[in-house]
């Protein structure tokens, strides 16, 4: 198939479905993901789509967000490989709060088998992950919901987070940069991931490597509010991403690679199910604004040598 033709179909699934993963572009025309990526790429130069999330949408500036049926197939290994490392840092009894996404999702069913948890969301889907789990204590705020992602969102959410204190959250947007922190394309559901950033001590975000370096119009975590990222290994060509891991580190956000042979400034094997695993880098532990005593205090995680987290990314980068 000729450029040309291949760049035609791309364009009419994406026309025709709103998002398409570049997996799924890549079955379609059968060629490789690289090649799919380089379509895409001059595609989005005509300014016929945009590249988001693993993907292609339609194209719609700031403004535009991918439902949840498109945003559930877009980087799915990544995403699961993030919420098994992610569900590592959550211990027997903690109270958290776990927003709205399809990464958060996933981190969800996890959860359900941390015995003595408390978990405060406003996601459907986190609820539903978790309906069934014995002895894990869901509570759910109020609001109004929003169906394009299952989330309640307006001024009942925010109000019943009020007085609230748990250890962490956990969070997903729609971009992350060093410069603006998470960001989302819609201003209900930023107002929302705000107030569940002030119930807690520390953030910790989820986001895959196509989130890196993209920002969106909402503003929702500020970079130094920022404890951890996990995240996956961005490809060998993606020097974006790996820019934007370089410059989050310099910031002090600690940062957690599933899927890697290490991650920054961590040990290179896994621990075994169940057991945390803290990266640290250089700079004091931040906590939130405004956040009190918390339901229950997260043990501090031990210190790494200065320099082995932006090393780890230079070595990433590199491959």
């Amino acid at each position: 198939m000729f450029a040309a033709e291949r760049r035609q179909l791309i364009l009419e699934m994406v026309r025709a479905n709103g998002a398409v993963s570049l997996r799924e572009l890549a079955r379609v025309v059968q060629t490789s993901e690289v090649t799919v990526r380089r379509d895409v790429r001059a595609l989005e130069a005509e300014g016929l789509l945009d590249r988001r999330h693993g993907g292609a949408v339609l194209p719609g500036g700031f403004t535009r967000e991918s439902g949840f049926p498109q945003k559930s197939h877009l980087a799915t290994a990544e995403k699961t490989a993030i919420a098994d490392l992610a569900a590592s840092f959550v211990e027997e009894g903690e109270a958290i709060v776990v927003g709205a996404g399809t990464t958060t999702q996933e981190l969800a069913r996890r959860l359900a088998r941390v015995p003595g948890l408390t978990v405060v969301t406003n996601s459907l889907l986190v609820a539903q992950a978790l309906a069934h789990a014995n002895r894990v204590e869901v509570v759910m705020t109020g609001g109004t919901l929003r169906g394009s992602n299952y989330a309640l969102v307006g001024s009942g959410a925010e109000q019943s987070l009020q007085g609230l204190r748990v250890s962490r959250a956990f969070l997903s947007g729609s971009g992350l940069t060093a410069e603006r922190g998470l960001s989302t394309s819609n201003m209900l559901s930023a107002s929302v991931d705000r107030a569940l950033v002030q119930a807690a001590a520390e953030v910790v975000v989820l986001a895959d490597h196509t989130k890196l370096g993209t920002d969106t119009m909402f503003q929702t975590v500020p970079t130094d509010v920022i404890t951890r990222l996990v995240t996956d290994e961005p490809p060998a060509h993606d020097d974006r991403a790996a820019t934007e891991l370089q410059a989050l580190a310099d910031q002090g956000v600690q940062i957690a690679v599933a899927g890697a042979s290490g991650k920054v400034g961590g040990d290179p094997a896994p621990a075994p199910p169940g057991r945390r695993r803290d990266v640290s880098l250089p700079g004091p532990r931040r906590q939130v604004p405004g956040a009190g005593p918390l339901l229950r205090p997260a043990a501090v995680p031990g210190e790494q040598p200065p320099g082995a987290d932006r090393a780890r990314v230079a070595d990433l980068r590199r491959r």
